[in-house]
């Protein structure tokens, strides 16, 4: 008689193929039809830019020559960052901001396998020095609204990809703020200003750790710092950051 993990794989296969009949894979980017659930099209696919060497040794922004490996960005000569470095794993752009926004804003996880192992590439230099991931949180007003934080799911995806713990509890978004989109970067960093902090009853959980925080844009850098600042504050002894995307005025 066949066990039961000797009928998984077939069986799996065929709830698929189910899946597939009652809803075709399409590119979850443009529609067009693909061979399997949440595979991209080839023409999208080729609309997806990896980030990679070379780039600011902090804030991790492409730059458009090579520098030299210690090379920092105006923005991070100009300031003093909470975080030890911050890294994304793709150049924000309209396909990778769809993907995003479907992600964020309308329940599409079919893709997170897929961003959780791009991230865990962009960390693999330093994700063996962290003890924790935390991701950023929504502000129980949003969260009542969206009823899930886009963050919290790829920073589950990348610590399971890297075996390191979530404990998305850790940090707690104690500000109501708008949303940063059109935002400039002084109006931004205002924004983020004493937004997050470590609950205390958690701070025993985080001293002397190193943290990495997950969101799944960066921008100027705003949130992360203030994540940073208030993991600092609370104990930790270092601090990195990770997210899917990045916007950059120049590449």
């Amino acid at each position: 008689m066949a066990s039961i993990s000797a009928l998984r794989v077939p069986v799996t296969a065929i709830g698929q193929w189910a899946l597939d009949k009652l809803y075709p894979p399409h590119c979850p980017s443009c529609k067009t039809s693909v061979l399997s659930q949440g595979h991209l099209c080839g023409t999208c696919f080729q609309d997806i830019h990896m980030i990679s060497t070379p780039y600011c040794a902090q804030c991790g922004v492409p730059f458009a020559v090579d520098m030299g490996a210690d090379a920092l960005c105006p923005d991070c000569i100009d300031r003093t960052s909470s975080f030890v470095l911050a890294r994304s794993a793709l150049v924000y752009g309209e396909v990778v901001g769809g993907l995003i926004k479907q992600l964020k804003y309308h329940d599409r996880m079919q893709g997170l396998e897929r961003y959780s192992q791009w991230m865990a590439s962009a960390t693999q230099a330093f994700i063996p020095e962290v003890d924790i991931i935390v991701p950023v949180p929504l502000h129980w007003r949003r969260l009542m609204t969206r009823y899930y934080n886009q963050a919290a799911w790829l920073a589950y995806g990348l610590g399971k990809e890297a075996s390191v713990p979530c404990l998305p509890h850790l940090l707690k978004r104690v500000r109501h703020t708008p949303p940063q989109a059109r935002l400039s970067r002084e109006e931004r960093q205002r924004n983020m200003k004493r937004a997050f902090i470590v609950p205390s009853k958690y701070k025993n959980l985080i001293e002397n750790k190193c943290v990495l925080v997950v969101d799944d844009v960066m921008t100027t850098g705003a949130t992360i710092e203030a994540c940073a600042e208030a993991l600092k504050y609370a104990g930790a002894a270092q601090v990195y950051a990770i997210t899917l995307a990045r916007a950059v005025r120049n590449i």
